[in-house]
């Protein structure tokens, strides 16, 4: 590879670059909006304003999508998932799992579940 790819590489992962582009292009490809460059206008204020903590993190899945997730993952209808199953559906969504905060194990309901994958997804959308 050569020096100046190499250099340009390093500098869109140091900026979180890569992460934040594949991220607004999801939005784009979910929501399909009449007017894709005020939408991602938009988008990018909503990120700017949740990292001042001031609104919630844009995001492709609303709570309808996290709801469905969780009772696919809960097939036997017993109200939980593990910690394990969580960690997958979180790997699924393209979010990290390393500040996951419930062991393996542990039995997660839906509103926990629901936390979960908001707490992560507003992470991994700082961390970009």
């Amino acid at each position: 590879m050569a020096a100046g790819e190499q250099q340009s590489r390093e500098y869109l992962e140091r900026h979180g670059l890569p992460a934040l582009l594949h991220r607004l292009a999801a939005l784009l490809l979910y929501h399909r909006p009449e007017r894709p460059r005020q939408f991602l206008i938009q988008v990018l204020e909503a990120v700017r304003a949740a990292r001042r903590g001031e609104a919630a993190m844009p995001g492709v899945l609303d709570e309808a999508d996290v709801e469905a997730v969780f009772r696919m993952l809960d097939a036997a209808g017993r109200g939980f998932v593990t910690g394990r199953q969580c960690r997958a559906a979180l790997k699924t969504l393209g979010l990290s799992t390393a500040e996951l905060r419930v062991g393996d194990e542990e039995e997660i309901r839906l509103p926990g579940f629901k936390e979960e994958v908001q707490h992560q997804a507003t992470l991994q959308a700082r961390a970009a």
